[in-house]
């Protein structure tokens, strides 16, 4: 099989990757800032053509104050420290998620380097930050809502791919892998729509120590996979 053109991640374990150190977990979330440097750099040499990576949910708000400042601090010093970078390695930057509420610094900060890397082609960055999959498809929801009452057409029945292009990833691919590390197994509101017929592989390490071998190890065992989108693929399957 080839290789994945959309990879997402879900990014898990930096708290007990510094608790296993007696480390804060702030100390976590920074080893983990360098894990995705790594990643964002090594994609393009796997033919990786869309990067989603889960780095703040709108649950995530719940968190100790203290955890959510330090996270909105390493968001905005990722994109000032790195999008020279970015925008010079040919990487596009995209933020999905909810913008209402946002400080109107981090809105700025985002907006610009969505704009500075809008032309770039070697590699999409969807950052999924404020973001929430049900949420996303409630806004979608909502956005078509909005379009019928103000369409002639309004009788028109939905089809799914209303619904796709409605969504934040709209225009995007669905993941043809996904990864989560920390050896937790479940989706935790990543995607819900773009998953239905994903790959998924649960690595055990946690998020900072993800490096190109683990990236590898996880494209190894999509390798193995065969993806079939609810049909029969060969003569023996039929046959079970």
């Amino acid at each position: 099989m080839a290789g994945p053109e959309h990879v997402a991640i879900i990014m898990d374990g930096n708290g007990r990757w510094a608790n296993a150190r007696s480390m804060p977990r702030a100390f976590g979330h920074k080893a983990g800032v360098e894990a995705v440097r790594r990643t964002v750099r090594a994609a393009p040499r796997f033919g990786i053509r869309h990067l989603t990576l889960y780095a703040f949910s709108s649950e995530n708000w719940s968190r100790p104050p203290d955890e959510v400042r330090d996270l909105l601090g390493l968001l905005r010093l990722y994109i000032h420290r790195d999008l020279s970078e970015l925008a010079a390695n040919g990487v596009c930057v995209r933020v999905i998620g909810g913008r209402e509420g946002l400080q109107p610094d981090l809105l700025d900060l985002i907006e610009r380097a969505e704009q500075r890397t809008r032309g770039n082609v070697r590699l999409n960055l969807n950052i999924a930050f404020n973001y929430g999959s049900r949420d996303e498809i409630l806004r979608a929801a909502q956005k078509l809502v909005d379009q019928a009452r103000q369409s002639p057409d309004c009788d028109r029945r939905l089809t799914s791919a209303d619904i796709t292009a409605a969504l934040d990833t709209a225009g995007l691919p669905d993941p043809d892998l996904i990864i989560r590390t920390s050896g937790e197994m479940r989706l935790s509101n990543f995607l819900l729509w773009q998953a239905a017929y994903s790959e998924f592989v649960f690595l055990d390490c946690m998020w900072p120590d993800f490096d190109e071998a683990e990236l590898v190890r996880a494209l190894e065992e999509y390798g193995r996979r065969e993806r079939r989108y609810g049909a029969v693929a060969t003569a023996r399957d039929a046959a079970l």
